[in-house]
């Protein structure tokens, strides 16, 4: 059955900086505590880092019209805080403004509609050396003042701004797990880092409503990533634990956003570890997103772990599990991605049927769906079927939520190009575009399927 998306419906590309970029000490720019954390042997697979990356830096002009090709509608791309402030503060690096001037005219130009994140985790090092990055509200300040500097130079032609990308991952794998950079472990830090995550965010919209907003005439949210909690059963226990699950995973960031505080289940299980939002801090950062930005690419079984051994802390538990009390499980008959994610397209639909309820139906953009698969490069051509219906199932997914009243109104593949994929290295691969050994670019066959999708605006059989 084909299935006819609405009007105006916006198929996207999505990218970010320390991923592609590459160039990390060229022109100005600082580092980054990603260029430092991939220093530390054995922190990402084969010791890979972003030192060249995809030399998007280098090969911008190919980039566009290779992104122009794919047929997208819309590039959400990062900005490379360090790259635009190279210490965090102050000083601005002017071929840095330059880089992402090029970007933007060279999208519009191409009918291509700009997309910027502010943060995709790559933190200036001056700022992790100087205030304990996210664990102090300097940062935060700090990341205001490179947000203005944004808008000031670059929000007369982007009107669509994230300001942070997947906060619960800076959070959790930056300062609970230490598995991504800065590389810290605690059961208390997180919570600490999301509150001024959340509070950074807030004040950002803020001066953006106030400063520019009103001249620009845009549009500004966060995105926040979450996978399904389907209950093992059908028991109160399971279905339970799978709610607490999504509220630690999701309504940490969004419930304050849209219900101006945490989720009560939260407060009561982690006390003094979580922080308070005054009233003043609450009033700022309710209604603080114009739209709900998405990041999903997987779905787990929850059941209720109460007392038992098995809640243990782990990134597949969606967060600090011991905090939970929630057991996650999958399907023996889910089929998995490389990154061992199981392909669950249903939980795609009721996840986004549970943000419509939970949150007054706002719209939504899915600004990131994708899967690894081990592709090869065989006569020149890359053949990704297994790529191709995981879309297929996914966008179909999409399209029965669509059909329930949830307003989706745009979709964002992870991701345009094989990359940097943050502790994975290079051994994963996510993009519609394979990059080799020689940086060459080659369109895979998902690329040209999804071309058609966005061409005639529906979704086959």
């Amino acid at each position: 059955m084909n299935k006819k998306f609405p009007e105006g419906f916006l198929w996207g590309g999505a990218t970010s900086a320390y991923q592609i970029e590459g160039a990390w000490l060229e022109d100005g720019k600082g580092p980054s505590i990603w260029d430092v954390f991939c220093m530390i042997p054995g922190k990402v697979i084969n010791h890979d880092n972003g030192n060249t990356a995809c030399d998007h830096y280098h090969r911008l002009e190919e980039d566009l019209d290779l992104i122009k090709k794919t047929g997208i509608r819309a590039y959400r791309f990062s900005i490379s805080w360090p790259r635009i402030l190279p210490a965090g503060r102050e000083a601005v690096n002017p071929k840095g403004l330059e880089f992402y001037n090029r970007l933007i005219d060279g999208l519009i130009q191409r009918d291509i509609v700009p997309w910027a994140t502010l943060y995709h985790w790559d933190l200036p090092v001056a700022l992790e050396m100087e205030y304990d990055g996210w664990l102090d509200a300097r940062t935060g300040e700090a990341f205001v003042e490179y947000a203005a500097v944004c808008f000031s130079h670059f929000g007369d032609r982007v009107k669509n701004w994230i300001t942070i990308n997947e906060p619960w991952v800076v959070a959790i794998l930056g300062y609970g797990l230490g598995v991504f950079a800065p590389g810290k472990k605690s059961n208390t830090l997180p919570y600490l880092a999301g509150h001024q995550l959340i509070l950074a965010h807030a004040k950002t919209v803020e001066v953006y409503r106030k400063q520019f907003q009103p001249v620009q005439q845009g549009q500004i949210g966060i995105t926040n990533n979450c996978d399904w909690r389907e209950p093992l059963t059908d028991s109160p226990e399971d279905r339970a634990a799978a709610q607490r699950a999504l509220e630690f995973f999701l309504g940490w960031f969004s419930d304050p956003i849209y219900k101006g505080d945490y989720p009560e289940v939260m407060k009561q299980r982690l006390g003094p570890r979580l922080p308070v939002f005054s009233p003043e801090e609450q009033a700022l950062i309710r209604g603080s997103s114009d739209f709900f930005g998405l990041n999903h690419y997987t779905t787990m079984y929850a059941s209720d772990a109460s007392g038992k051994k098995e809640a243990v802390s782990v990134y597949g538990n969606g967060g600090l599990s011991e905090d939970q009390d929630v057991h996650l499980s999958i399907g023996r008959d889910w089929k998995l991605t490389t990154m061992q994610w199981a392909i669950v397209p249903w939980g795609f639909r009721n996840l986004l049927v549970w943000i419509a309820e939970r949150y007054e139906n706002p719209p939504v953009y899915i600004t990131e769906n994708g899967c690894a698969f081990d592709d090869q490069l065989a006569q020149g051509l890359v053949h990704d079927p297994e790529r191709i219906e995981f879309f297929k199932g996914y966008i179909r997914a999409l399209a029965e939520a669509l059909d329930s009243g949830v307003d989706v109104r745009g979709y964002f593949i992870w991701s345009l190009m094989d990359n940097f994929e943050w502790a994975s290295g290079y051994s994963k691969k996510f993009g519609i575009i394979y990059v080799d050994q020689a940086l060459n670019r080659i369109p895979k066959t998902s690329a040209e399927w999804y071309r058609r999708i966005i061409e005639t605006n529906e979704i086959g059989s």
